[in-house]
């Protein structure tokens, strides 16, 4: 399952995925303050959180990011855990950090996976919903 919302008076959608019980809500953002346009960066953080309504304890081990700038260019990123930690999720706990991304042109989209395991030692996939980047004021969808 796939959904977009808006918070009401903030300038950024909420992009949400659901995988078996684990929701991953994402909320990107431009940061001006650390761009360049002159010298073609762009910086967008964004802030993630990985909610368990399931009745498992699972633990993020890996993740993978697909990360496609305005002119279809196309970066991967994979690695261990996220923002140095392998977070364990016991049922109805979340976990939320935040990280950023630097694209070549002044909108973009990313999607993802995590890898989880449970405590039976089962690996599965998790869907990180694809979100918009984009400088404010742009049209706020998925490129």
């Amino acid at each position: 399952m796939r959904r977009i919302r808006r918070r009401r008076g903030v300038d950024s959608a909420i992009y949400e995925a659901r995988t078996r019980d684990i929701l991953v809500r994402v909320a990107p953002s431009y940061m001006p303050e650390e761009s360049d346009p002159e010298a073609a960066r762009f910086l967008f953080g964004y802030l993630i959180e990985i909610e368990n309504h399931g009745r498992e304890t699972v633990t993020l081990v890996s993740r993978h990011w697909k990360i496609t700038d305005a002119l279809n260019r196309l970066e991967e990123v994979r690695g261990p855990g996220v923002v140095n930690e392998t977070p364990e999720l016991r049922p109805m706990e979340a976990f939320r950090y935040n990280s950023f991304c630097s694209i070549r042109t002044p909108s973009g989209a990313m999607k993802g996976a995590y890898q989880m395991v449970t405590a039976d030692g089962e690996t599965f996939d998790v869907e990180i919903p694809e979100f918009s980047l984009h400088l404010p004021g742009a049209a706020k969808r998925v490129n």
